[in-house]
């Protein structure tokens, strides 16, 4: 393995965490749900296309066990992205947290960007639904990734598909838990939030990798290796 894919899954989660949680603890206020689903889904965008070639821009646990149980990755790669991911989180949470401390007034204690259930949920939903929502979100956005892409790299279009879907998914996931659907992204902000953050994040990195493992096994119903070939050589060809 190439130590500048592993550098490249560190350096997007980072990057994801900063800007798209950001996005959240900062500018709330001024830009909305709206602002933030765009902004998560936007910064996923750009992430694909300048890292994507290089490492496949994963920047996520849940997309990387998809990848792994679809046979695209090995578990080697899968460990070491991994590890790089959630190192990643929380170097991108540890900045934002300092640049949060920066502004007066500015509140992180249990928020901070972090997921959350019960009285942690805009609209209160509860564990169990909190559960089914995550594995159902994370399920597209996977899906979504397995689908567009064929081989491990995101290359052409394949980026925008998948930006779109994120931002979708925040759309509907920030009322009900703040949408996770990525371990990495949940542990950082949480570690910084401390007390419930840290209490619920358990199901923010369960349920996203049961999502993204299951859109991996109908992915390979709706999408079979066989085909899967030779729509890439057909790509080829063209």
């Amino acid at each position: 393995m190439q130590i500048r894919a592993v550098v490249s899954e560190f350096l997007g989660t980072l990057l994801l965490v900063f800007f798209a949680v950001g996005s959240a603890v900062l500018g709330a206020e001024f830009i909305g749900t709206l602002g933030i689903a765009l902004a998560f889904g936007f910064t996923l965008l750009a992430l694909a296309y300048t890292l994507g070639p290089i490492s496949g821009c994963h920047v996520n646990p849940a997309v990387t066990l998809g990848m792994l149980v679809a046979r695209r990755i090995d578990g080697r790669t899968a460990v070491t992205y991994w590890a790089a991911q959630f190192l990643g989180g929380i170097a991108g949470a540890a900045l934002l947290f300092l640049l949060a401390k920066q502004v007066p007034g500015l509140k992180t204690s249990e928020a901070f960007g972090s997921n959350g259930y019960d009285d942690r949920s805009e609209v209160g939903i509860n564990l169990g639904g909190a559960f089914l929502a995550e594995v159902v979100l994370t399920f597209l956005l996977v899906f979504v990734v397995l689908g567009v892409t064929h081989r491990v790299a995101v290359t052409g279009f394949d980026g925008l598909p998948i930006g779109i879907a994120l931002a979708v998914i925040h759309l509907v996931g920030i009322p009900l838990t703040g949408t996770s659907v990525n371990p990495a992204r949940s542990l950082g902000p949480a570690l910084f939030a401390g007390g419930a953050a840290l209490s619920q994040l358990w199901l923010f990195i369960v349920a996203p990798l049961v999502g993204g493992a299951i859109a991996a096994l109908v992915h390979h119903v709706t999408h079979p290796v066989g085909e899967e070939r030779v729509i890439a050589d057909k790509a080829s060809a063209a």
